[in-house]
């Protein structure tokens, strides 16, 4: 199985390992293109504070993610799974696993990076500050820019089973599963559930839904349960205790779509 994440925004602060090199990090099909991304970042932040701020989406209150950008050659790295630090890793807690749940946290686990274009959560990487939706000056936007180089190794990094995409808008952009990959691929909607007058109401939820997502990683890695099929994942999380409801899709070759409903947020 493989699980697809999206990063946090906001990320825990340096580490102790040695600076990063792009060619240890898992899928190291991708390392031309991180350097690629890497070189422009690190010379953006280098450059003019207000240009990199404007490029990056960032307020004045975050100019130190530029000087933190400026110097991503020489930071000091920590393991993925603890640099990324948002609500959905929080609700994962993946420093509270056993040993087993952590080993399949390391095979299951890809996170999605604007920077990196994904990396395992053991894989060591510096504290940075750079969205999917960033358009860089010399690379253009990095969901296109991402797509080529993904597009060559994520094939084989689905494997032969499941693939669950939990995957926010901005870095699904970055590749899409096709043919026989996505026809083993489930994404899930967080719907929550709500009684008024004796009627039920269901709405999108948004920070809630990265926090349902988080446990369901964490269930699955805990149970040790490793469904093969969509099918068997819908079976695997309600066993779970999860509230699942979907419908096989209408075309093969077509990701299935799952609805998580909850009644707590």
């Amino acid at each position: 199985m493989l699980v697809l994440l999206p990063p946090s925004e906001g990320k825990a602060p340096g580490g102790e390992g040695a600076p990063v090199r792009p060619a240890g990090l898992a899928l190291p099909g991708l390392t031309e293109a991180r350097e690629a991304v890497l070189a422009e970042l690190v010379e953006l932040c280098r450059g003019d504070e207000d240009k990199a701020r404007e490029v990056l989406g960032l307020s004045a209150g975050l100019r130190g993610e530029v000087a933190k950008n400026a110097g991503l050659r020489e930071a000091g790295t920590r393991p993925a799974g603890e640099v990324y630090t948002g609500v959905l890793y929080e609700a994962l807690d993946l420093a509270t696993l056993d040993a087993a749940a952590r080993a399949r946290a390391q095979e299951w686990l890809l996170v999605f990076s604007g920077l990196w274009g994904a990396v395992r959560i053991g894989d060591l990487i510096p504290s940075y500050r750079c969205s999917m939706g960033v358009r860089m000056p010399g690379l253009g936007p990095l969901g296109a820019f991402w797509r080529a180089p993904m597009a060559e190794v994520m094939p084989q990094a689905a494997g032969e089973g499941l693939v669950l995409d939990l995957r926010s808008a901005a870095y699904a952009t970055a590749w899409k599963p096709k043919g026989e990959v996505a026809a083993r691929t489930a994404t899930v909607r967080v719907l929550h559930s709500l009684v008024v007058d004796g009627v039920e109401k269901r709405t999108v939820v948004s920070h809630f839904n990265k926090a349902t997502k988080g446990r369901i990683v964490r269930d699955l890695l805990t149970s040790g349960a490793a469904p093969a099929t969509p099918a068997e994942l819908v079976t695997t999380l309600a066993d779970l205790g999860h509230t699942v409801e979907c419908e096989e899709p209408a075309r093969r070759g077509t990701a299935w779509k799952l609805d998580v409903v909850v009644t707590e947020v």
